[in-house]
């Protein structure tokens, strides 16, 4: 009993210790101090110097990504048909993953008030693997960066790459066609250089620029703005509610019922908006430069996105042309790609053909062989062999036709193309018909010949390899890997020599408008319209963007079912008109 005491006592008295000992904690707070230098300390460890910034890893393999960027293989080929070896095409790759970068270094010994500038290396344009990085990202940062001063001694290298390039003409030309619903044919033109009839906007109701006289037009439906950091025309829904598409695809804003704005999106020469259903808009581009062509120049393209059944059909034509190529004043380039699986590989393609050329050209020696020998044959060569080393398009293709056409000194013209694909030009020079380009499908004679004479013909009633009809083409770099027969050599015209007052003309379309009409029946629409335009007392229109639609009317007469891109090209001396059709500002 005893014992029994002692030990509660004993327990007691430990108890009451613990209690003094908690009391006296919670009074004095001695782990204030503790915090205190562990707090010291972790900052001390989060001060790092200018000098030991590394650059965090955030993506595991940036290079994987790029090759991956291009796995946009879609559900149609290039006519349009289902992938049969689909799965055979596409590469294993996790959906969503978002291609991040490093952060580069910063720039050693940044003195007090000194802005630090992290320089994100610009993506490539035909990334798209989950969300795309854009170059007015970094630009926006470099303006932020700038607004904070930069002392005189700072390394201007550390920005350089960021400033954008000085442009001493900023001009370009806006123009918009209603080409389809109830007010088809109507026009409305600007230019960047006038600021006091931007923004423009179309609508229903006035005071909108361009008028629709259509129901299912919002009364302010979009609006179209020259944006001077970017150098491009950006086009904004401006919550309407029936929405805005540009070329098929929506750009407003996802809740239809909130009336909130889109955001911008750029536009392209050839671009299509359609407002409503009906009212569809044909948007063309030109710059200063591209006002000074020597000759007549109508460029069109229609996605023909109702055609198949009511089914959407995405836009992967790509138009495009340039006179005269930068520092070659004597030479300009015309083209279209057709895209497949995709419109980057088309987008790429028309992008570096013309800086190939350019570049090549840029040789006096050769520049002046050409001009001398009036043949272009290795240039073209050249460019079409150093745009598919520079194209990453793996699981995207693309046509490529290129027309070349350049001056001598005594203003002879000459033109010469070179194609890979089914996307064809015809030329006409005094009545006779010139087929510029080869046709490259698998079932093609020539393209039959040649894989026979790798010792891999084809087998009987064989029409596609690895799901593709095209035996040529720029990228799908996996396919080619797959199998040998591919190829990227382009077939070459023999050069013309066109005499400007024999009536001569030259008109690239994509397959959309060869496999509906013809050659014999393109140009009887041609002269037609030449007679037409001869026979008008009124003041003439641009004769060559006037036959231009006429023959895309064609191709919608006879329901194509494909995107459909035309360029037509007039070298009559006498029916010439000035491409830009804008009042000065």
């Amino acid at each position: 009993m005893a014992m029994l005491q002692s030990i509660v006592v004993f327990t007691l008295l430990l108890l009451m210790l613990i209690l003094i000992i908690i009391l006296i904690l919670f009074a004095f707070k001695p782990w204030r101090f503790f915090s205190f230098s562990l707090f010291s300390f972790s900052s001390r460890s989060r001060s790092i110097k200018v000098e030991d910034v590394e650059r965090p890893l955030v993506s595991d393999d940036v290079n994987h990504s790029q090759d991956q960027s291009n796995d946009l293989t879609r559900n149609y080929d290039v006519e349009g048909a289902c992938y049969q070896s689909e799965a055979l095409l596409r590469s294993p790759r996790n959906k969503g993953l978002v291609h991040k970068q490093r952060l580069p270094p910063a720039s050693h010994h940044l003195a007090q008030g000194d802005s630090l500038v992290l320089e994100i290396s610009d993506p490539s344009e035909d990334l798209l693997v989950g969300q795309t990085l854009k170059r007015p990202l970094a630009t926006e940062h470099l303006i932020e960066a700038l607004k904070l001063g930069r002392p005189e001694n700072q390394n201007e290298n550390s920005i350089q790459e960021f400033v954008p390039k000085v442009i001493s003409d900023q001009r370009s030309c806006l123009s918009l066609e209603v080409v389809s619903g109830p007010s088809r044919g109507i026009r409305c033109s600007v230019q960047s250089t006038n600021p006091s009839r931007l923004p423009l906007t179309l609508g229903r109701v006035s005071p909108s620029d361009l008028l629709l006289k259509d129901a299912e037009v919002s009364g302010k439906h979009a609006m179209i703005t020259w944006n001077s950091n970017k150098l491009k025309w950006e086009l904004v829904d401006m919550g309407s509610l029936n929405g805005t598409l540009l070329n098929s695809q929506p750009i407003n804003h996802p809740d239809s019922g909130s009336r909130q704005w889109g955001h911008p999106m750029e536009l392209a020469s050839g671009d299509t908006i359609t407002l409503g259903t009906t009212s569809n808009i044909q948007v063309h581009i030109l710059s200063q430069n591209e006002c000074m062509v020597p000759f007549g120049v109508g460029m069109i393209l229609d996605p023909m996105s109702l055609r198949r059944g009511g089914k959407k059909l995405p836009m992967e034509d790509v138009c495009y042309y340039q006179w005269p190529l930068p520092g070659i004043d004597q030479f300009g380039v015309f083209g279209i790609c057709d895209g497949h699986g995709g419109v980057e590989a088309a987008k790429s393609a028309s992008k570096i053909l013309p800086e190939m050329l350019a570049t090549i050209l840029s040789d006096s020696v050769i520049r002046e062989r050409v001009l001398s020998q009036h043949d272009a044959s290795d240039v073209l060569k050249d460019a079409f062999l150093r745009a598919e080393a520079s194209m990453n398009n793996y699981y995207e293709g693309c046509t490529a036709t290129v027309l070349l056409v350049w001056a001598d000194a005594d203003e002879n013209f000459y033109a010469q193309c070179a194609n890979v694909g089914d996307s064809a030009c015809l030329m006409n020079v005094g009545g006779k018909q010139i087929k510029m380009t080869e046709d490259h499908k698998i079932s093609s004679y020539s393209e039959r010949l040649r894989m026979e004479g790798m010792g891999e013909p084809l087998r009987d009633g064989e029409t596609r390899l690895c799901g593709l009809n095209l035996a040529r083409m720029l990228g799908d770099k996996f396919v080619k890997q797959q199998d040998s027969r591919f190829s990227s050599e382009p077939f070459i015209s023999e050069p013309v020599h066109i005499n400007q007052t024999s009536g001569a003309f030259a008109l690239l379309a994509s397959d959309g408008f060869w496999d509906v009409v013809t050659a014999k029946k393109a140009i009887q629409l041609v002269a037609q319209e030449r007679e037409k335009e001869l026979m008008a007392e009124s003041e003439k229109e641009n004769l060559a963007e006037k036959i231009a639609n006429v023959l895309l009317n064609e191709a919608r007469t006879q329901r194509t079912k494909d995107n459909t891109s035309i360029i037509f090209l007039d070298f009559d001396s006498t029916s010439r008109r000035i491409s830009c059709k804008v009042d000065d500002p």
